[in-house]
């Protein structure tokens, strides 16, 4: 029964890992950006959360979801694009600037400190089957990765947007020369990692109630480490890595002793190299990416 729970909650928590490994490595597929300001999507999503938690649910997750589209929309008009041709240490260094300046600018709007809001309690409610103990948030954690990551294979694989998708991440100067406008689809991109965003954002504040503008530092690591570990510009291979960081994370906590336990991190960053060691190019490597490289 306790390894059965362990799964649940290593599930739920993989979850979110998943997804936002998804929203980097999807951007990271299309231009070869590794976004490190992508946990700010999520953050400013949160307080927009918090200024709208008295509004009607579906009212507060549209204009969450209309936000932070458009701010990934301008992130990547004002700085990305004007970058786009540098190097990749380059485009790094832009998006941890692009992270520190979102992150103090939000310190001088809301301050430092924890902020808390009881957004759909509900759906945090748990109940307990045949002896587990389930939280609906877990439930749709879970169902929201499978569903979402799903839709996005079909959608990148049987659509038109999607085809251009892979073409201008395969080879960005012959797709414009067919017709591909790269601009439009690298938008696209954006607005479907903001989507992703979203979804993080609504299921990490009706599980917690609280954010800091620091708290999408911590998700941004650990999304990317999935990225890595999964293969960087592949969907499942991003999925795959946040499910397991999601297990190892939910198995330390289980296992190390109290003294050891807000070490937790050290421990899974070391699995990590251990794992890079044995596939440095990931669990699920693409073609793409091995031209790349």
């Amino acid at each position: 029964m306790t390894f059965l729970q362990m799964l649940i909650d290593a599930a739920s928590v993989g979850g979110l890992y998943a997804l936002t490994a998804i929203g980097i490595g999807l951007i990271f597929g299309v231009i070869g950006l590794v976004n490190f300001a992508y946990g700010e999507y999520i953050m400013v999503g949160a307080y927009v959360l918090l200024l709208t938690a008295g509004f009607y649910w579906p009212v507060a997750v549209l204009c969450v979801l209309v936000f932070v589209v458009i701010f990934a929309l301008a992130s990547d008009w004002l700085v990305f694009r004007q970058v786009r041709r540098a190097p990749p240490e380059t485009l790094m260094i832009v998006s941890f600037g692009l992270s520190f300046m979102i992150q103090y600018f939000y310190v001088m709007l809301f301050g430092s400190l924890t902020r808390t809001v009881n957004f759909l309690p509900e759906i945090s409610r748990g109940f307990e089957v045949g002896g587990l103990r389930i939280a609906g948030v877990s439930l749709l954690q879970i169902g929201a990765t499978l569903v979402l990551t799903a839709a996005l294979a079909i959608f990148i694989n049987f659509t038109r947007i999607g085809y251009q998708m892979r073409a201008v991440s395969e080879n960005p100067r012959m797709a414009r020369l067919v017709g591909v406008n790269s601009n439009r689809i690298i938008a696209a991109a954006f607005a479907i990692s903001a989507l992703l965003a979203v979804t993080v954002t609504v299921l990490f504040v009706a599980q917690t109630g609280s954010m800091t503008p620091f708290f999408g530092v911590s998700l941004t690591m650990i999304g990317f480490v999935a990225t890595v570990i999964g293969g960087l510009g592949s969907l499942p291979g991003c999925a795959l890595g946040g499910f397991l960081v999601g297990a190892l994370t939910t198995l330390l906590q289980m296992l190390l002793p109290p003294d050891l336990q807000p070490f937790r991190e050290a421990f899974v960053f070391a699995a990590v190299i251990v794992v890079l060691l044995v596939r440095p190019r990931g669990l699920i490597a693409v073609r793409s990416s091995l031209e790349r490289v």
